[in-house]
């Protein structure tokens, strides 16, 4: 039993880039979200890396939960 305090909770980021797609596994991987969309994912998803100063975060587009507009 977990408290709500406790639960995870998903975070909303802003794209920046988008990779071009291509297959992965025998599976075509299409990228539906572009530059500029608000995104839902989930708070330990993704790769931290820092940029010019900045904290950014790399994700698959199979870790994004949806696109809020």
């Amino acid at each position: 039993i977990l408290t709500v305090a406790a639960k995870e909770k998903p975070e909303v980021s802003e794209v920046l880039a988008v990779g071009p797609g291509g297959v992965v596994d025998g599976n075509e991987v299409v990228m539906n979200v572009k530059v500029g969309d608000k995104v839902i994912t989930s708070k330990y998803s993704g790769t931290q890396v820092k940029l010019d100063g900045e904290e950014l975060t790399i994700v698959r587009v199979g870790d994004i939960l949806a696109i809020v507009e």
